[in-house]
């Protein structure tokens, strides 16, 4: 009898520890951008679980407590709000939050102060599945010609943004997808069926990556499984 009230004793205490385990405290540090790299200042991050709410710095860095298994609401004006699941695992979230569509929300970006250097943010421009049907083009160069103003599109499919202009002598753009930088070759095998957004950077816009992108960028993001 004793050794059942020992045994059921220590499986309660187990219980109680794992559920104290479970909800105990992490910290968790992030950065928030747009177009993958610019910062995003002032930007607000709610957590689920205790309501707390932090801005990013001039950064775009912040610092959370969360539970093992929270969510992070992240918002600010002239962006597409995003709700991102911390898992028990995370301890760092980057979180790229995307431009609304129309000058309004570029006006709020600026105005907000959620991107610091203005010349940046106006040397963007965005297409995103929302303004259009990116499954009636055969492939992301065709959906890039004709949509961006100074931006052509070779037959050899080199994508030339006018303006830039390359020490190297090559005046072709720089390709990122995802994050990552790309060739032409792998823009050519991408289907506009899983393309996201299309944002075309110039100018000073451009000088985040370096003497690569002196010919301008041409960043894409694809769908995700929740998208």
């Amino acid at each position: 009898m004793i050794k059942k009230i020992y045994y059921s004793a220590l499986i309660v205490l187990a219980f109680l520890v794992s559920l104290n385990i479970n909800a105990q405290d992490k910290i968790v540090h992030g950065v928030v951008t747009t177009f993958e790299s610019i910062p995003v200042i002032g930007a607000q991050i709610k957590v689920k679980s205790t309501n707390q709410e932090v801005l990013t710095d001039t950064l775009g860095n912040f610092t959370v407590t969360t539970d093992n298994k929270d969510v992070l609401t992240v918002f600010a004006n002239g962006f597409v709000k995003e709700r991102v699941k911390i898992k028990d695992d995370i301890r760092y979230a980057a979180i790229n939050l995307r431009l609304k569509p129309g000058e309004k929300n570029r006006f709020h970006a600026i105005g907000y102060g959620h991107v610091a250097d203005e010349d940046k943010l106006n040397a963007l421009a965005s297409l995103n599945n929302d303004d259009a049907d990116f499954s009636q083009y055969s492939n992301v160069f065709d959906l890039i010609k004709g949509r961006f103003a100074g931006v052509t599109v070779t037959n050899s499919n080199q994508i030339i943004i006018r303006g830039a202009t390359s020490i190297y002598g090559d005046n072709t753009a720089l390709i990122v997808i995802d994050g990552i930088i790309s060739d032409n070759s792998a823009l050519g095998t991408l289907s506009p069926n899983v393309v996201k957004s299309v944002n075309v950077i110039k100018d000073g816009g451009a000088a985040i990556y370096g003497s690569r992108g002196a010919n301008g960028v041409v960043v894409i993001e694809t769908k995700r499984g929740n998208d």
